[in-house]
Protein backbone atom coordinates (compact mmCIF):
# COMPACT_ATOMS: atom_id res chain seq x y z
CA UNK A 1 0.00 0.00 0.00
CA UNK A 2 0.93 3.38 -0.98
CA UNK A 3 2.08 6.09 2.10
CA UNK A 4 0.41 9.42 1.41
CA UNK A 5 1.95 12.76 2.81
CA UNK A 6 -0.76 13.96 5.68
CA UNK A 7 -0.26 17.28 3.66
CA UNK A 8 -1.15 15.60 0.60
CA UNK A 9 -4.21 13.63 2.06
CA UNK A 10 -5.64 16.40 3.47
CA UNK A 11 -5.63 18.81 -0.07
CA UNK A 12 -7.26 15.63 -1.54
CA UNK A 13 -9.90 15.87 1.51
CA UNK A 14 -10.26 19.12 0.36
CA UNK A 15 -10.49 19.06 -3.16
CA UNK A 16 -13.56 16.13 -2.33
CA UNK A 17 -15.43 18.87 0.02
CA UNK A 18 -15.44 21.42 -2.52
CA UNK A 19 -16.90 19.21 -5.03
CA UNK A 20 -19.86 18.30 -2.57
CA UNK A 21 -23.52 20.29 -3.35
CA UNK A 22 -24.96 21.26 -0.13
CA UNK A 23 -28.57 21.99 0.37
CA UNK A 24 -29.45 25.50 0.50
CA UNK A 25 -31.05 26.71 3.80
CA UNK A 26 -34.97 26.72 2.38
CA UNK A 27 -34.16 22.44 0.97
CA UNK A 28 -33.08 21.90 4.78
CA UNK A 29 -35.66 23.33 6.17
CA UNK A 30 -38.25 21.51 3.99
CA UNK A 31 -37.04 18.34 4.50
CA UNK A 32 -36.59 19.33 8.38
CA UNK A 33 -40.11 19.53 8.86
CA UNK A 34 -41.07 16.72 6.18
CA UNK A 35 -38.90 14.76 8.72
CA UNK A 36 -41.20 15.62 11.57
CA UNK A 37 -44.70 15.34 9.38
CA UNK A 38 -43.29 11.38 8.80
CA UNK A 39 -42.72 10.90 12.36
CA UNK A 40 -45.94 12.40 13.64
CA UNK A 41 -47.58 10.47 10.91
CA UNK A 42 -45.69 7.06 11.71
CA UNK A 43 -46.22 7.69 15.71
CA UNK A 44 -49.86 7.44 15.06
CA UNK A 45 -49.78 4.42 12.99
CA UNK A 46 -47.92 2.45 15.39
CA UNK A 47 -50.51 4.06 18.52
CA UNK A 48 -53.43 2.84 16.57
CA UNK A 49 -51.51 -0.82 15.84
CA UNK A 50 -50.59 -1.07 18.93
CA UNK A 51 -54.26 -0.75 20.17
CA UNK A 52 -55.72 -2.88 17.56
CA UNK A 53 -53.25 -5.60 18.86
CA UNK A 54 -53.79 -4.66 22.04
CA UNK A 55 -57.59 -5.32 21.62
CA UNK A 56 -57.20 -8.66 19.86
CA UNK A 57 -54.52 -10.15 22.23
CA UNK A 58 -57.28 -9.07 25.12
CA UNK A 59 -59.90 -10.48 23.52
CA UNK A 60 -58.78 -13.66 22.49
CA UNK A 61 -57.43 -14.17 25.78
CA UNK A 62 -59.86 -13.26 27.89
CA UNK A 63 -58.06 -10.61 30.09
CA UNK A 64 -59.62 -7.46 31.51
CA UNK A 65 -62.97 -8.49 32.39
Amino acid sequence: MAKISPFKFLQEVRAETEKVTWPTRRETAITTVMVFIMVAVASVFFLLADQVIRLAVTFILGIGR
